[in-house]
């Protein structure tokens, strides 16, 4: 089912559904006009950052080439009292083809805002293993 966005479980429970069905449009809607994603690339030592079209260029891409995504958000790790700074663990699996999968734990660092009295993500910081 798909949430109003009126309580911080609300973009969890949409962010599971997009990655479970690839939906662009639902996906969109979690993320503010302002986003930022950022990792950490420890192949050349860099931190990386891009905004909400390139997210949306790379989540997309990611939806139309993998067979199958399989998200599980597990246990929060930290909150701050407003919900507006969560720290949360998943678990992703992305099939590619049958003999192609890959396994991804980590955690997320999301900066959350409301806007329109619904929640959005402002800023993502992925702490994951990939």
């Amino acid at each position: 089912m798909i949430s109003d966005q009126l309580n911080v479980d609300g973009v969890f429970q949409n962010f599971q559904y997009a990655y479970t069905f690839k939906d662009t449009l639902i996906y969109s809607q979690l993320l503010n006009k302002n986003f930022t994603f950022n990792y950490r690339d420890y192949d050349i030592g860099a931190d990386i950052s891009w905004g909400r079209d390139e997210e949306m260029k790379v989540s997309s891409g990611l939806f139309q080439n993998s067979q199958r995504l399989d998200l599980v958000w597990n246990n929060i790790n930290s909150m701050t009292d407003d919900s507006s700074r969560i720290v949360r663990s998943f678990n992703l699996t992305i099939t590619f083809n049958p003999t192609d999968i890959i396994y991804i734990d980590g955690r997320v660092d999301l900066t959350l805002i409301k806007e329109n009295n619904k929640w959005k993500i402002l800023r993502w910081v992925d702490e994951s293993n990939f």
